[in-house]
């Protein structure tokens, strides 16, 4: 049997997390999706296959910030376009990442924003 690599580890434990979770209309899915360098998170609709809202650290503001930073700047702005759209709660998919570091600051971010998770 061959090696499994970092990558193909986290795809697979992301399609065992997403049998599980799906978005809809009344609590979409907030996906998140972590690079080595940036960190990017979309509401989705599963339902109706459209993403409702997003956010990326590649328009963010925060030039000179940590990557921690970052990712609690998207979790903050991507809070404030949810609320726009009177969506209060949503149900997190962390993408096969482990729930620590970046994620959990985006998650955090996301909930001090008023969006139950």
């Amino acid at each position: 049997m061959a090696t499994e690599t970092r990558q193909s580890a986290r795809k697979r434990r992301h399609r065992r997390i997403r049998r599980r979770v799906v978005g809809h209309p009344e609590r979409p899915r907030l996906a998140v999706f972590r690079s080595l360098k940036h960190i990017y998170a979309q509401v989705i609709d599963d339902m109706a296959g459209q993403t409702l809202a997003a956010a990326s650290s590649r328009d963010s503001a925060a030039e000179g910030a940590t990557k921690l930073e970052r990712a609690a700047d998207v979790g903050t702005r991507l809070a404030n376009r949810t609320k726009e759209l009177d969506i209060t709660a949503v149900v997190f998919d962390r993408g096969g990442h482990r729930y620590h570091g970046r994620v959990k600051a985006l998650a955090d971010a996301v909930r001090a924003g008023g969006i139950a998770l």
